[in-house]
């Protein structure tokens, strides 16, 4: 079941409410008053076999007698009875349906097997639901309100899901007073079908909607929900909350990696890898969607602080310092406007006191300075009533400077206080600004909305390429874990975990394995003195605590000596532990930062990796980021940079740089190693020793267990899919390659762009584009494999590589079809690449179940045109605008 059905739900052209009653303070009579009074723009057909009419209008004894098609059903009757309504439903031509009935999987076995009984139901007759056990919905464009709530949400931009009706409650009376207005505002309920993955896809894309605001307690289907996410968060804002911050299952792990790779962290890491903003209080949440539904996100950091007082000046420029900035300093011109317009006493520093006295007029002015100064991105007022100050008219005079001066620039605007300070409060919220009761809330909305800008920022760069390609030798990896399966599984020891490693090209300490003293003696001289010995044990997770490791052994003797008390101190600390012997690796004796690299197996969102300061402390620094695979190099510089490690790894003070280019080359190829294996469950590489010139794994765990499923199905963001890649011949005789595009062919397709002539630029832009935008360049390069698909044809013949070719299908949001494009360049048209692009982007299209291929093409594009019919598409001329109209239907 796809999104593409949920038009029915959201724009129905008629609405039936099952349960519908006249009987005062019922969830029916409140139903059907909502639906009524709102008015919806379609018919309402109440159901009820008790009533003829009902509030005025015809009332039915069920939908079948209804006689005519119907898009949506509320249904509000005893869960027990829903099964039966949706069977009547299919003989309506029912599309949607939201169950408001509570009393299923929350309430144990026979509330589930009444949820099962709906699900079949609506699955046989391609029927959506909403709920069970939820408020209902808000489509403001068709002006629907189904839902039970006591007042309709004001008419506005924002999108609001919920999966709690109390939550719904209080952000409906909260935006009531704000003045914040919903385009959607939907009650999800147990999510028996449509889910927050669903409705992220479908009113995301909606492009009336200016921000998506979530409240979630828990996700379904996270691959969808992190497909949309990631999709949708390029073009808006998607504020989350959510609820429950434990750690639950951590304390239970049986590695560094896994003690700290907690449920809430693994959430944090999900969202920002979507490039969410995750809020932690409702006032957080209530917060950022006003602010989205009501500003421009701010161009930077640099924060104007304006204030009548200066004890709220300092609050706000203490809660800026808490994220580690400062108001931004004033400028000559700035300062010099200030002081002619303000009092000889002024503070002449940002925060800006204007002082108790000022009046209406001072404020505007000073506001309009501010406004106008280049130095600024963002304008925070903080009014205190004092005095005879009239607040309602110091409002005015703020919104009417903002409006003349710069509407662009964001403005916070605070009002300390009660009922002094409403009526400016209620002003501004009329104006559609957003304002805040304290200057703390001020500056926390303000910083998120920098976050989003950053994210935003970041969505957009383009990875850089390694020098050189990666080589996975995953066959060898491949049989060695797959004997680990054979044998049992479990935690492996050190030098299995080692070569496995090694296999992906990641650097390890050769370690080998002493079963008696001799042994022992003879390994480290044939490793190299000073030596390292250590228990082997997968009864022994820390080793040091059991007094389980032995440091620069100089001769034989002295690692004959190092064995015995090794496996003495090991028999004390466990006496039940099994021993399979002493490692033996050489020791690296200089100094060298001591990091941690791991992964942990999440049970909702796959493979989890962590990143931070390491050796015997790692838990008591608890300096760690986690970030989801696959990585490329600049995820995993994000991924480094959001530890207080990478600081000293950059260089600090009389500390060298680390080789932190050869670190995020460990880090993609761990990445691309437990995406390759769903079969590791965890993985530890403490520590991983690094510095200027090099870097080694020095311990390492891996535990292997029976895989639920072959990969790429155990990850969330779907990896680069190398089942394309192909070697394809031309006409003339020549090999290109052929693969997927990358985020790192950015230059790559500049480079493309440069060989296209500016007749096959308009062919392919419809406008005579001068270069890539970088946005645009993103956008093109860093697509979801799951929704889209762009292929490349690789020029091998030459000493760089560059892309001859290209051709993308673009899903088309609310639809099972896929638009197409492509472009080949000027040098090498008329061999058959732009054929065999398309060819492989046509079956493509059908592996992921599209039921159609479109695209437009220009009258003057023989070319294409010619290509298109070949391959079977319809070709039909587009009477308003010249183009040819290109459809394709995918029978299978």
């Amino acid at each position: 079941m796809s999104i593409y059905n949920l038009e029915k739900i959201f724009m129905p052209s008629s609405v039936a409410l099952v349960g519908a009653t006249e009987k005062a303070g019922t969830i029916g009579e409140a139903l059907l008053s909502n639906l009524l009074e709102a008015p919806f723009k379609g018919a309402v057909f109440p159901v009820n076999p008790k009533y003829k009419e009902l509030m005025g209008t015809r009332c039915y004894a069920s939908l079948r007698e209804i006689g005519e098609p119907v898009d949506l059903a509320v249904v509000a009757v005893p869960i027990e009875k829903v099964p039966a309504v949706i069977d009547d439903g299919e003989a309506a031509g029912l599309g949607g349906a939201i169950v408001i009935s509570a009393g299923g999987k929350e309430t144990g076995e026979r509330g589930r097997a009444v949820e099962r009984a709906i699900r079949e139901s609506a699955d046989a007759a391609g029927i959506r639901i909403i709920g069970p056990n939820c408020m209902g919905i808000v489509s403001a464009s068709v002006k629907l309100n189904a839902t039970f709530a006591h007042r309709a949400p004001l008419s506005g931009r924002l999108a609001f899901i919920s999966q709690s009706g109390a939550m719904c409650a209080a952000i409906l009376d909260l935006s009531e007073r704000e003045g914040i207005g919903f385009r959607y505002f939907v009650s999800i309920g147990s999510m028996l079908d449509v889910d927050f993955g669903d409705l992220v896809d479908y009113l995301g894309h909606d492009p009336d909607v200016s921000a998506i605001v979530l409240y979630v307690e828990s996700l379904t289907h996270l691959r969808k929900f992190m497909s949309a996410a990631r999709a949708v968060s390029r073009v808006k804002p998607i504020v989350v909350l959510k609820a429950g911050r434990s750690a639950a299952g951590a304390a239970a792990a049986s590695s560094h990696t896994g003690a700290m790779a907690g449920e809430d962290a693994v959430y944090d890491a999900a969202f920002k890898r979507a490039g969410m903003l995750r809020v932690e209080t409702m006032n957080e949440l209530f917060d950022c969607a006003e602010l989205f539904a009501k500003q421009h996100n701010p161009r930077g950091n640099r924060l104007c602080i304006l204030t009548n007082g200066g004890g709220p000046g300092v609050m706000a420029a203490d809660a800026l310092a808490s994220y580690g900035l400062e108001p931004a300093p004033l400028q000559p011109d700035t300062l010099k406007a200030l002081d002619a317009l303000l009092p000889p006493f002024w503070s002449r520093r940002n925060p800006i006191d204007i002082l108790g006295d000022a009046v209406p007029e001072r404020w505007k002015a000073a506001a309009e300075i501010c406004l106008s100064a280049k130095e600024m991105d963002a304008l925070m007022t903080v009014y205190v009533p004092q005095g005879l100050n009239p607040t309602a008219e110091v409002a005015s005079a703020l919104v009417s400077a903002f409006r003349n001066k710069n509407p662009d620039m964001p403005l916070f605007s605070v009002w300390m206080g009660g009922e002094g300070a409403d009526p400016g409060r209620e002003a501004m919220n009329q104006s559609a600004f957003p304002t805040y009761d304290s200057p703390e809330r001020a500056v926390t909305a303000f910083m998120y909305a920098v976050s989003y800008a950053r994210n935003l920022e970041m969505l957009h760069e383009i990875p850089p390429k390694f020098d050189r390609s990666l080589y996975f030798d995953g066959v060898t990896a491949k049989s060695m874990i797959e004997k680990a399966l054979e044998d049992g599984g479990g935690m492996l020891d050190e030098p299995l975990s080692k070569k496995i490693l090694s296999a992906y090209g990641i650097p390890v300490n050769p370690t080998e394995t002493a079963h008696d003293a001799d042994e022992a003696a003879a390994l480290s001289a044939r490793l190299g003195f000073p030596a390292v010995m250590k228990i082997l044990s997968r009864d022994i997770v820390h080793k040091s605590d059991a007094g389980g490791v032995e440091l620069n052994l100089k001769t034989p003797d002295e690692a004959r000596e190092a064995f015995e008390r090794i496996l003495a101190a090991a028999r004390a600390y466990k006496a039940d532990a099994r021993i399979d012997g002493v490692t033996v690796q050489p020791m690296v004796s200089h100094p060298m930062h001591e990091l941690i690299l791991g992964s942990k197996m999440d049970p909702d969102f796959g493979p989890v990796l962590l990143f931070g300061a390491g050796g015997i402390l790692t838990e008591l620094w608890k300096d760690h980021a986690l970030a989801l695979p696959p990585l490329n190099r600049l995820l995993a510089r994000r991924l480094m940079e959001e530890t207080r490690i990478h600081r000293v790894l950059e260089g600090y003070r009389n500390i060298p740089r680390a080789n932190i280019e050869l670190l995020e080359e460990v880090l993609v190829r761990l990445a691309q190693l437990v995406t390759d294996f769903p079969e590791i469950s965890e993985l530890d590489i403490n520590p991983f020793l690094l510095d200027a010139h090099r870097g080694l794994a020095v311990d390492a765990r891996i535990r292997i267990a029976p895989p639920a499923g072959p990969s790429p199905g155990h990850l969330v963001i779907s990896p680069y899919p190398n089942q394309y890649e192909a070697m394809i011949n031309t006409k003339d005789g020549r090999r290109f390659f052929l693969r997927p595009i990358k985020p790192e062919d950015a230059p790559l397709l500049v480079e493309l762009f440069s060989a296209l002539s500016p007749r096959s630029i308009y062919f392919r832009f419809f406008s005579p584009l001068k270069a890539l935008p970088a946005k645009m360049l993103a956008r093109l390069t860093q697509i979801d494999y799951d929704r889209d698909m762009a292929l490349v044809a690789i020029d091998t013949e030459v000493e760089h590589e560059r892309i001859l070719a290209v051709a993308r299908l673009m899903s088309t949001p609310r639809t099972e079809e896929a638009e197409f494009a492509v472009a080949v360049g000027d040098p090498w048209q008329g061999q058959g690449i732009g054929a065999a692009l398309m060819d492989r982007l046509i079956g493509i299209a059908k592996e992921k179940g599209m039921k159609r291929i479109t695209g437009q093409v220009l009258a003057e594009n023989t070319q294409m045109l010619a290509l298109a019919r070949r391959l079977g598409f319809e070709v039909k001329k587009a009477a308003e605008n010249g183009l040819y109209a290109l459809s394709l239907e995918l029978n299978g």
